[in-house]
């Protein structure tokens, strides 16, 4: 039997530990009416320093203390509900010596979304691939950059360190895991149950691009300005800043400075986020999409839009369209 076990971190995301039970229970049922023992042994730990002479449970699970507990096989870190991640991992130091026991000991890790910033905490993560929730990832890449960050990615694992994007990306996680201690025939009515798309691989198409706004700089400011304004027109990123004081050279430095990426890259951002607004909130047709966001040549807008998003404009549309 796999012992497994799930943090109840402090600002854990409620859904998340929902989730990882419902899926893992659902397992075990599978196995009982099968006749068979359950897969795992399911036990949820706290590092919460309260009474424990006292009962504590969660959903009929008594929760077990991180300073007593037994070796585990597989140890999921949920979502953090909280939108400022530094003040949750801050909460969450007791878990990261424990954590590194646990998988030095030989445990496996995975983490939900957002739970990677404890895991990369670790230091473990260190030099390994990673994935997290897309719009976390530009703070993930600058509080870790040893990290290799694979932002698109649904799912990566490499030397029992388990990640997924966000929050409905962990049902592919967790069927992952599924088909490494259960087998493929288990994965698969797992994913039945839930109704998942078991081929899923990317997360970018679910990613907004929301750049910073509010900085000391007046010169990006008006940059960013005059792109967010005038993307729409087809001329080139010299043609759209033309009128911003200053040589290109000094714009372009100071803009990465700012915003993390150059003058062309945000331009190209700024498109495709247009581009994927028309292609769900109107009926335009892909060419009317393609020029109002900005691009005269098909091919070039199907080809920049796929590596974008992670799919085609039709895709797109077919999968989001809200008409």
């Amino acid at each position: 039997m796999v012992q497994l076990g799930i943090l109840l971190t402090n600002r854990y995301r409620l859904l998340s530990v929902a989730a990882i039970l419902d899926v893992f229970e659902s397992v075990n049922r599978f196995y009982v009416n099968d006749g068979k023992e359950p897969a795992f042994n399911i036990s949820l730990f706290s590092a919460n320093e309260i009474d424990k002479n006292k009962a504590v449970e969660f959903n009929n699970y008594q929760i077990q203390f991180v300073d007593a507990a037994a070796k585990q096989d597989l140890i999921f870190i949920p979502a953090f509900g909280s939108a400022d991640i530094g003040v949750a991992i801050h909460e969450n130091q007791q878990y990261i010596p424990w954590l590194q026991q646990q998988f030095k000991a030989g445990a496996e890790l995975a983490c939900v979304c957002t739970g990677a910033f404890l895991l990369g905490a670790t230091g473990l993560l260190n030099g390994r691939p990673a994935t997290t929730h897309v719009d976390a990832c530009k703070q993930f890449a600058s509080a870790f950059p040893t990290v290799k960050l694979q932002a698109d990615k649904v799912v990566t694992g490499d030397g029992g360190l388990y990640t997924s994007g966000g929050s409905t990306s962990s049902f592919h996680l967790m069927l992952h895991l599924l088909q490494k201690y259960c087998g493929k025939d288990i994965a698969v009515r797992t994913a039945k149950l839930f109704s998942i798309d078991m081929d899923r691989e990317h997360q970018t198409y679910f990613s907004t691009f929301s750049p910073l706004q509010v900085h000391n700089d007046e010169l990006v400011t008006m940059a960013q300005r005059s792109i967010e304004s005038a993307y729409h027109n087809t001329g080139t990123i010299e043609e759209l800043i033309k009128e911003i004081p200053g040589s290109r050279r000094n714009i372009a430095r100071r803009f990465k400075q700012v915003t993390g990426i150059t003058p062309i890259e945000y331009l190209q951002k700024t498109r495709i986020e247009a581009a994927k607004k028309l292609l769900t909130e109107t009926n335009q047709q892909m060419t009317e999409v393609m020029v109002n966001s900005g691009y005269t040549d098909p091919k070039a807008f199907r080809k920049i839009f796929r590596k974008s998003v992670g799919m085609t404009p039709t895709g797109y549309r077919e999968k989001f369209y809200m008409g």
